[in-house]
């Protein structure tokens, strides 16, 4: 027999077991589930979980709440987040220092991008520096920064542009030299001007690298104003988790958390809204899409 004939013979014999065609059969149902029911379905198992686990074990609360703990004290939160109260007023600090921060990394991160991304000096000289500085942990700065510029909204929104600023000049650097030497060659042999080559060549191309790089940075912004009010104290909702903790108030302190991740979410989100209204052509639906349009033209030559 042929080591086909044993491998099929031995396919056939797996596949005739009860127990494999079960478990085949469970797989095939959860692969053929749409996203959000598979999401969903992994989150109520993970909060099943966790409830379960607190109540059996008899964990304090103080050092895990249970989901239904955090969900009542979430609803709090929901409720002290309302226009006026103190702790609306407390996020819209932080979203301020996360906006000037990113903001900040921004032109920052463009200005050194292109340095690094136009010239050799910026690759040789400037690029291994940034590199270096990515390689600290930069959250260790944090006192750093509080000493030189005060308790204050200033030392929160630097330390948040210290910490995204990274990411956009990787971005746009890397964008830069996307483009391809054929490209180069077909621009300049039609006699385009360097500023058309930049703009139109180089800028399109590095557009999708760009905004990946900014979508990396608007996360970064935020876990940087949130540690600086952390550690920093004074104002802001990182302040706010700090006093939970401090009170041992765990179940507020996930519920502080929640509403970060949401806000990260939501920032992260408007990041890629722009991005595909900016770079519609990179877009996979309006690539898909195109396709379909060419392969009907085919068709009806």
């Amino acid at each position: 027999m042929t080591d086909t004939g044993l491998v099929t013979l031995k396919t056939s014999k797996t596949s005739s077991n009860p127990v494999v065609r079960t478990l085949m059969s469970i797989s095939r149902w959860f692969n053929g589930l749409p996203q959000v029911i598979a999401v969903s379905t992994v989150i109520l198992t993970v909060l099943l979980g966790w409830e379960l686990i607190v109540r059996l074990s008899g964990i304090p609360s103080i050092i895990l709440p249970s989901p239904s703990m955090v969900g009542a004290q979430l609803l709090i939160v929901f409720a002290q987040l309302a226009p006026g109260e103190f702790l609306a007023q407390e996020l819209w600090i932080t979203i301020q220092e996360i906006l000037i921060g990113f903001g900040i990394a921004c032109v920052v991160g463009l200005v050194v991008g292109l340095w690094i991304g136009q010239t050799q000096f910026g690759k040789k000289a400037v690029m291994p520096l940034f590199v270096a500085l990515e390689a600290t942990p930069k959250i260790a700065f944090a006192p750093v920064f509080i000493a030189w510029f005060g308790f204050g909204i200033t030392s929160k929104y630097l330390l948040a542009a210290f910490m995204s600023v990274f990411p956009v000049i990787i971005g746009v650097s890397a964008g830069l030299q996307a483009t391809s030497v054929d490209e180069l060659k077909l621009f300049k042999s039609m006699r385009a001007k360097p500023w058309d080559i930049f703009w139109k060549l180089k800028m399109r191309r590095a557009l999708p690298f760009i905004f990946a790089g900014l979508k990396i940075a608007i996360v970064a912004a935020l876990t940087g104003a949130v540690a600086a009010e952390f550690i920093g104290g004074g104002i802001g909702f990182g302040e706010q988790i700090r006093l939970a903790a401090n009170r041992l108030a765990l179940d507020r302190v996930f519920a502080l958390i929640f509403i970060l991740s949401l806000l990260g979410i939501f920032l992260f989100s408007t990041v890629a809204w722009i991005q595909n209204k900016v770079t519609f052509w990179d877009n996979p639906n309006m690539r898909s899409s195109n396709k379909r349009k060419m392969k009907s033209l085919s068709v009806g030559r």
